[in-house]
């Protein structure tokens, strides 16, 4: 029980640490902030999000793969990828789509930084706890 506590917490630390890398006033500024790390090294934007790394070590080291773990992997990969979609939208191509301007010109309020933790966070622990 108190391996599943430190993994909760080490879980809730990752997500604080994964949303200060992507500390932006908007979503185009944090997809700005992205290109930066993918600029560099597209393996960089991947090192950008440790909370999708954590959960596959958890998922492998605990042997635990049910739908809570799954859901977590799938959203942290589509999350991934679509920023990915965008970067590539907005620098390589230099076209994005009409869709696309409002969204990333929203603004990132607090609650919506920390959101995974209010996402992620639940579903670890019902992941871990559902045998």
């Amino acid at each position: 029980m108190n391996i599943l506590i430190q993994i909760i917490i080490l879980m809730i630390a990752l997500e604080i640490i994964e949303a200060n890398f992507q500390k932006a006033a908007t979503i185009g500024g944090m997809i700005d902030r992205l290109y930066g790390y993918y600029h560099k090294s597209v393996f960089l934007l991947f090192l950008a999000h440790p909370t999708l790394y954590f959960i596959l070590f958890v998922s492998i080291s605990t042997n635990i793969i049910n739908i809570y773990i799954i859901i977590i992997i799938l959203i942290k990969i589509f999350d991934i990828f679509f920023k990915i979609e965008i970067i590539q939208q907005k620098y390589i191509k230099k076209s994005i789509d009409r869709e696309l301007i409002p969204i990333l010109e929203m603004p990132i309020t607090p609650l919506m930084r920390y959101l995974g933790i209010f996402i992620y966070v639940p579903l670890l622990v019902l992941g871990l706890f559902h045998q």
